[in-house]
């Protein structure tokens, strides 16, 4: 299927690795000019590198700033003042007891997880606002659904995604913007392999066994019982940004490999 997007301009946030890495693969294999964006100039050339090798002909722009901070975002838009499609992948999360969770560490949380998003939503929104066209992009997380007690202050940020993205949709009535959340389950992220690699020298097994483990005790729920590639989240993602999505708008799609029991 071709989305569409080959006159379109992209910034996925936080895509050096992971996610937010497979969404600017898909993106750029579907024609459109993606710009990667991370802390240092090292990881975005890798980043950057990574795609050409699959994709020679890939349109890439690379811009090195940290979007946790106000600061950051300013420098950020005077770089990049116009995008089409908005994709608010940036997040950082780390697993704490809630009792040891600081002021800090709360904040901190919520700037890069929620405000990185409040900021570029904000300005990007005028210019798609005057060509009557846009896509802006939440990945939260089914973890917005289901709080994990292992990390309350990311789970709270993720549900803050998916109202965050509804509110701006129901200000984009009758126009051809739309505004989405999306939620991934479990996936087997950069920060995943890590995970299973060192659980798997503990325990002294395979990362298979590891995986089997994980999902009978953390996540009995899920009916994928795998931990879901990039590539399968990016793919929703891409849809989400092309203009045969034009009827989704507010929503909050799971690509959790039905970890989340709720209906809907």
């Amino acid at each position: 299927m071709d989305l569409d997007l080959k006159d379109k301009v992209a910034l996925v946030t936080g895509s050096t690795a992971g996610i937010g890495l497979a969404i600017v693969e898909a993106l750029a294999r579907e024609g459109a000019e993606v710009i990667v964006n991370g802390r240092t100039q090292a990881r975005v050339d890798a980043a950057i590198a990574e795609v050409r090798r699959k994709q020679p002909d890939a349109r890439l722009r690379g811009v090195a700033v940290d979007l946790g901070t106000a600061e950051g975002a300013t420098r950020f838009l005077q770089q990049v003042p116009h995008v089409d499609i908005l994709v608010n992948n940036l997040g950082i999360f780390e697993p704490k007891p809630f009792e040891e969770i600081s002021d800090e560490e709360w904040l901190r949380t919520f700037d890069v997880n929620v405000m990185s998003g409040v900021r570029l939503s904000r300005h990007y929104l005028k210019g798609m606002r005057q060509k009557d066209w846009g896509r802006v992009v939440f990945i939260s997380s089914e973890s917005g659904v289901q709080i994990p007690v292992e990390m309350i202050h990311y789970g709270v940020t993720k549900t803050a995604q998916i109202a965050l993205a509804r509110g701006i949709a129901e200000g984009l009535g009758g126009t051809q913007i739309t505004a989405n959340s999306i939620l991934p389950g479990p996936t087997r992220s950069e920060g995943v392999e890590v995970f299973l690699g060192e659980l798997s020298r503990q325990q002294g097994v395979d990362v298979a066994t590891v995986e089997k483990g994980f999902f009978k005790s953390a996540r009995p729920s899920s009916l994928l019982q795998r931990f879901a590639t990039t590539d399968e989240v990016a793919a929703l993602v891409a849809f989400v940004c092309s203009p045969k999505a034009s009827a989704i708008n507010g929503a909050a799609l799971r690509v959790d490999g039905g970890v989340v029991r709720a209906i809907p």
